[in-house]
């Protein structure tokens, strides 16, 4: 247990120097690496790939193979144990969860693997933690918004939160004040019809506004 949390507190560290992850559904194969090089182009460093996603292994490794070390790339709505050794075979290198799936998590500590299961309620966000838990996801997060974060971070001033969920240009620097440790967008930027279309550079554009909102 102590040796997975040393190696996960370093992984975060290496994240919190942009707290801010991408995560994609859907996307095809064949659009695979125009992705991995439109998202390394726009700085981000963090990039989740869904694993219900069609031929989400395939597409793992693609990326993989075009961003190297250049990206931290993680598997997300990984909800059987089946799931996660897909993810991981595949090069994932941390573990993302819509909810808290015990067995998934217990193979992530076991494994020395960062994982992020969701939660939304203070009992749920608890648990979480206490099942090892490198982040909290708390999901949607759109539903109560940022000063929700607040509100949680009173009685759990040492657990790490990530709002996902409604996350935007517009709303991502309230997150952060309020107490998130870091924050993920989807489908607002990573649109099926321009993923499909390859109109990537749409793409890269709203990933940079996105970031320097931010840090703006």
């Amino acid at each position: 247990m102590l040796r997975w949390i040393e190696t996960a507190l370093v992984d975060i560290t290496k994240f919190k120097q942009l707290p801010v992850m991408g995560i994609v559904r859907g996307i095809s194969t064949e659009h695979a690496r125009a992705l991995a090089e439109c998202v390394i182009s726009s700085g981000l460093k963090t990039l989740e790939v869904t694993m219900n996603t069609e031929n989400a292994g395939e597409v793992l490794k693609i990326i993989k193979k075009t961003a190297g070390a250049s990206l931290m790339l993680g598997a997300g709505t990984v909800l059987t144990a089946d799931d996660f050794k897909k993810a991981v075979d595949s090069g994932a290198e941390f573990i993302v969860l819509p909810t808290l799936v015990k067995e998934v998590v217990e193979l992530c500590v076991k494994n020395n693997i960062p994982v992020f299961p969701g939660a939304l309620t203070p009992g749920e966000i608890y648990l979480a933690h206490l099942a090892g838990a490198a982040m909290v996801k708390v999901f949607p997060a759109k539903f109560f918004g940022p000063s929700y974060f607040r509100e949680i971070k009173g009685p759990f001033n040492d657990i790490e939160l990530l709002a996902c969920g409604g996350v935007n240009a517009g709303n991502i620097k309230a997150f952060f004040a309020y107490g998130a440790s870091a924050a993920a967008f989807g489908g607002s930027i990573f649109k099926n019809d321009l993923m499909e279309s390859g109109n990537f550079d749409v793409i890269e554009r709203s990933i940079k506004e996105l970031i320097a909102a931010y840090r703006s």
